[in-house]
């Protein structure tokens, strides 16, 4: 991965080779990728994955043992005071100021990112307006409910105007009125040219309002692209959904023997497969089906949801890791 020396056309997020061990533990394993200026996307991994640690590292809160770190053209340890100031961290645990309401717990964050006079002033109610906070700029923040309190954090997160949020597990325990208040505030930074980083486990959420995902495991990127290239829905690989009148034993036995299909799942007489469209054509598999007299009454294109995709790439993880 090449690196333009020119900061205006950086990425906004740079990782090359990045590393970071806790003792034995490889909780980051030379990962490469990088987020171009004004996209979305998700960050998605399993508990212990190396999410967090990521994230805290783009974020200068963690220095790496390897590798190099940018955020908009500066580096993460040689100059994280210029990633700080362009750089927003909404960490997944929300801390509270009990004695504060909610317009002077932004007041005092507004004043550590060193704002002043008209510009805090008018940021405070930039931000307040942005999230909706202004209804409630005198309520206690401790009497705030979860999605008021997330929107709280993001807002403490906007003070500064900058130009890439990274955003650590946001919806966790939000209900669904919150999540959609959520992802409306999300397309609307999207659509003002903010680059955001997201990590979650609501996999579905994800789908709706990235451009692209990561898939990390074991501190290893095992994906990085779009959505439907995950699912499974790619000009290389088709995923079909066959069902059978007759003995489902019958259908899994003869896709198994198949060397074009491979079996993902079957669920009472139907199977899900995929094949590779590049020398199987879904014509040719349904007529050898019927050649071989498999009574098939459904035959039809499908795409995995995402939370099937991330316990799919798991799986071929797991069984590569073993094979090695």
């Amino acid at each position: 991965m090449s690196l333009d020396t020119s900061q205006s056309e950086e990425p906004a997020i740079w990782v090359e080779n990045l590393e970071r061990r806790f003792g034995s533990l490889n909780a980051v394993d030379g990962i490469s990728f990088s987020v171009e200026r004004g996209k979305v996307v998700g960050f998605i991994g399993a508990n212990g994955a190396g999410k967090t640690t990521t994230m805290r590292i783009l974020s200068t809160l963690d220095v790496p043992d390897a590798g190099q770190v940018r955020v908009m053209g500066y580096d993460v340890v040689s100059q994280a005071a210029e990633v700080r100031r362009s750089l927003g961290w909404m960490p997944d645990a929300f801390g509270k100021y009990k004695n504060l309401d909610v317009m002077e717990y932004l007041d005092f964050f507004a004043r550590a990112y060193g704002l002043k006079g008209a510009l805090r002033r008018q940021r405070l109610k930039e931000v307040s307006e942005f999230t909706e906070l202004d209804q409630i700029a005198r309520s206690p923040v401790f009497t705030l409910s979860k999605g008021q309190s997330q929107r709280l954090s993001l807002a403490r997160t906007l003070l500064n105007d900058p130009a890439v949020l990274i955003l650590d597990e946001p919806a966790a325990g939000l209900d669904p009125k919150a999540r959609v208040e959520l992802k409306r505030l999300v397309r609307l930074l999207a659509s003002m040219g903010k680059t955001l980083f997201i990590s979650s486990h609501i996999l579905s959420e994800l789908d709706e309002v990235c451009d692209s995902l990561l898939f990390i495991e074991n501190g290893k990127i095992l994906f990085q692209g779009k959505s439907d290239d995950l699912k499974g829905h790619s000009e290389e690989r088709l995923l079909l959904e066959i069902e059978t009148e007759g003995d489902p034993a019958a259908l899994l036995a003869w896709l198994h023997s198949s060397p074009a299909v491979q079996v993902d799942r079957e669920s009472g007489k139907t199977c899900f497969v995929s094949i590779d469209a590049t020398t199987t054509s879904r014509k040719e598999l349904l007529r050898d089906l019927i050649k071989d007299d498999l009574p098939i009454v459904g035959f039809r294109k499908t795409e995995r949801k995402l939370e099937e995709a991330f316990i799919h790439h798991l799986k071929v993880a797991g069984e590569r890791k073993v094979g090695s």
